[in-house]
């Protein structure tokens, strides 16, 4: 205690900022695995990085990353040792990017350890982005073996998928950095810049980058990237009224639908409420989209900068949807495209992976909720929606309701032209 004590005049928050300015891949805490589903944190094929490294399940892959930096390193015309080397001068920012890092890939031979990880895994997703593209293009992999497991076009159909999978998780990232060197030792004056890289990893997991984006700085690792692929323009903060704090509890897509809101589809990321009409982006629900919402907001959760998007979305999706009734309705408008088997495992994905999560109190789709809450409390927004439903639904039903209109007004008529004809004629 006293040798702690010895230096309190020091102030420690510039070597902490600095630490934690590169930090960007965490472990998740176990408690958020168990209020989710943990099993949608753990790779299945392959490990990268430390954290899984050595998993027995995930061991096979290991002789694929071995091969993969010989076929690289062959390729490139240059030592090993170069590509050691570039690992090396990086090391301290690789090492500080993750978070809860072992001792046993600190000092000495554990770091070496942990830069032959680096450079095994770098190369193999280099490997399998090359596949990806020579097989798009028609192209031979001429330096390997036409029924290799991996690298070959059977790899390409049946192992890419899974490895486009496990390059999602929060706890399975590889910073960017290391492919940036792997690059520049293999290529040179000529190596791609940050923009290019970014470009290739994206385009590698199937996915554009957003116009918005920064294109000019290298993101931070894969799950990074494909956050920011999923973020909105940078909003303006909404003027929220103190009461409205506690009042976000918002009815399900069926009740905003009895009380006269319509569903429509937007053209673009965002979530809308206007003139009585909700516009938001269609969709998708298929095997593995828990997993990666879970770890996207598993990012948002314990990277500062991160923001909040892809949590505040979830959650206003867990407030419309309640049941498989809310889904069938939004399924119904073209809102929802499900490759599971049933409205209700959609409705439940929306329900199990918001357990925990709080939305943001700067978030713009607050804003989206009050004026829909405003909406469902005005009566004549509600009296019109149930004369819509009951009456102009069904053509029979308006035809009867006109028919017993147009009775009602010659029965009145009647009435009136006797009553007419009876003080006249006194």
């Amino acid at each position: 205690m006293a040798t702690m004590l010895q230096r309190t005049d020091d102030d420690p928050s510039a070597a902490e900022r600095v630490r934690w300015n590169r930090r960007s891949i965490y472990r998740v805490p176990e408690g958020m695995k168990e209020q989710t589903k943990s099993e949608a944190y753990r790779p299945l094929f392959v490990s990268l990085g430390p954290f899984h490294h050595g998993d027995p399940r995930l061991v096979p892959m290991e002789e694929h990353k071995r091969r993969a930096v010989l076929h690289l390193v062959r390729r490139a015309g240059r030592p090993l040792r170069d590509f050691v080397a570039a690992m090396e001068a990086v090391a301290d920012e690789l090492l500080d990017a993750y978070g809860d890092l072992g001792e046993q890939w600190l000092g000495g031979s554990g770091t070496d350890c942990f830069l032959e990880v680096m450079l095994a895994d770098g190369c193999f997703l280099l490997e399998m982005m090359r596949t990806r593209e020579r097989v798009l293009r028609g192209e031979t992999l001429e330096d390997y073996a036409p029924n290799d497991p991996v690298f070959s076009i059977h790899g390409f159909y049946f192992l890419r998928p899974e490895i486009q999978s496990d390059l999602l998780l929060m706890e399975n990232q590889l910073p960017l950095l290391v492919l940036q060197r792997i690059l520049v030792v293999q290529h040179g004056i000529s190596s791609p810049s940050a923009e290019d890289i970014n470009k290739m990893v994206l385009h590698f997991l199937e996915l554009e980058w957003p116009l918005h984006a920064d294109m000019d700085t290298l993101g931070l690792h894969p799950l990074d990237l494909v956050h920011k692929s999923s973020r909105e323009p940078p909003p303006t903060l909404s003027d929220l009224a103190d009461e409205w704090e506690a009042d976000t509890a918002m009815p399900c897509a069926a009740e905003l639908s009895d009380a006269g809101i319509r569903f429509k589809e937007s053209k673009t990321k965002s979530i809308d409420f206007r003139n009585g009409v909700l516009r938001m982006p269609i969709v998708r629900v298929y095997d593995g989209t828990d997993k990666t919402f879970l770890n996207l907001m598993a990012f948002e959760r314990l990277h500062v900068f991160a923001g909040h998007d892809v949590t505040d979305y979830v959650l206003f999706m867990d407030s419309i949807i309640s049941s498989e009734r809310d889904v069938a309705l939004l399924r119904s408008k073209g809102l929802v495209k499900s490759g599971l088997g049933s409205d209700r495992e959609v409705a439940e994905l929306f329900n199990t992976i918001s357990k925990g999560a709080v939305m943001s109190p700067f978030c713009r789709l607050l804003d989206v909720q009050r004026k829909m809450n405003d909406h469902c409390r005005k009566p004549m927004n509600r009296w019109r929606a149930t004369f819509e439903h009951t009456y102009l639904s069904n053509p029979c039903v308006f035809i009867s309701l006109l028919a017993a209109i147009v009775v009602l007004v010659g029965t009145v008529l009647q009435v009136v032209y006797a009553a007419v004809s009876y003080y006249d004629n006194r």
